[in-house]
């Protein structure tokens, strides 16, 4: 039986009491509770392996199915939009305040698109992790009104050129300077397919990271104009296009939520696309694309996680089979379990 250490309990050393440091005893500080220590037998591995198999399969090709009936109409249009002039030099066009950047064109849906449609932009070599400009923004600022003048951390989008007084902007960083300010229309059937774009940010975001009482101040009033501008008459809270674009993505190729359209688009319209193309991608390389897509129960179109379950299914099917082989060819006697520690000696370490 263990014997059990007082706290208290005192070492005489030299004459001299002293407190001693042992922790005071108990079976959870000692690892001697009961505990379920299962053994491996063969049985239970091969078993073990099927059931993964026999669950995973099935599952990754349900995934599988919903990710098929997901409809999805996607159109670059950054080299679909430079009028004829500017092929050799779209730089050049995309910075001429004078050039005209509307762009129409036509899709052609295919398959049924039942409500809600969502619709994406897609930006391609845009590397929004980079940490610069991850680092480039000012979250107490975004949070409080208390906190406008907080921006620390913005350079080199904190403040207003000197000439315009050297103001705080709100909101600062380079994240929120480079918003995106591409626009779209849609019509079908002469009739306008509306871009809902209420509800197309996280909850949380709007409710903890961006503040009801902060406004818009001195934004995109400097020399240089890196993407869209504000309503300041209107509360970070309710900016939703700034919420999502505010959310970093963590490749380069990502897309991010436009709006919905709360009708159907029936098989074969013709989709007549209005593309105000505003936003500078040719300086660095960079694609834009309009997605227009469904949902599933897995959400929008993507085999990986179908793909995934059914391959660690197979290969769980495959190892139960190969053990199952090694166990019917070359049978191993299992040692006797009552010789392990822990059944010898139930109430002590071992």
């Amino acid at each position: 039986m263990s014997v059990e250490p007082s706290s208290s309990s005192v070492v005489v050393t030299d004459g001299q009491s002293k407190k001693s440091r042992k922790p005071k005893y108990s079976r959870f500080s000692q690892q001697e509770l009961h505990a379920w220590q299962p053994i491996l037998t063969p049985s239970w591995a091969i078993s073990i392996f099927t059931v993964i198999g026999l669950i995973f399969i099935p599952v990754g090709f349900a995934s599988l199915s919903a990710s098929e009936s997901v409809v999805e109409v996607p159109f670059r249009y950054d080299d679909e939009c430079i009028p004829p002039d500017y092929r050799t030099d779209a730089v050049a066009y995309i910075k001429d305040d004078k050039s005209n950047k509307t762009c129409t064109r036509k899709l052609n849906v295919k398959n049924k698109m039942k409500a809600p449609v969502y619709v994406y932009y897609q930006l391609d070599n845009f590397y929004q992790n980079h940490r610069r400009y991850v680092k480039s923004r000012g979250d107490k600022q975004l949070r409080s009104k208390a906190a406008e003048n907080d921006v620390s951390s913005c350079s080199p989008e904190d403040y207003t050129p000197n000439d315009l007084g050297h103001q705080p902007i709100v909101p600062c960083g380079l994240i929120a300077w480079s918003l995106f300010n591409d626009t779209y229309r849609l019509s079908s059937n002469n009739k306008d397919l509306m871009i809902n774009k209420k509800n197309i940010a996280w909850k949380s975001d709007q409710k903890a990271k961006f503040g009801s009482d902060v406004y818009p101040k001195n934004f995109q009033a400097g020399g240089l104009i890196g993407g869209a501008k504000l309503n300041e008459s209107i509360p970070l809270s309710e900016q939703e296009d700034l919420i999502v674009w505010m959310r970093t993505a963590a490749l380069p190729t990502f897309r991010k939520l436009y709006g919905k359209i709360e009708t159907d688009i029936e098989v074969k319209d013709e989709v007549m696309l209005v593309i105000e193309n505003n936003y500078n991608t040719y300086e660095f390389g960079g694609r834009k694309s309009l997605v227009l897509s469904t949902t599933s129960w897995v959400g929008g179109r993507n085999h990986f996680l179908g793909m995934a379950y059914i391959l660690i299914g197979a290969v769980s099917l495959l190892l139960a089979v190969v053990f199952l082989l090694l166990y019917v060819r070359q049978p191993r006697p299992l040692g006797d379990p009552s010789y392990l520690s822990w059944n010898r000696n139930p109430g002590s370490l071992g």
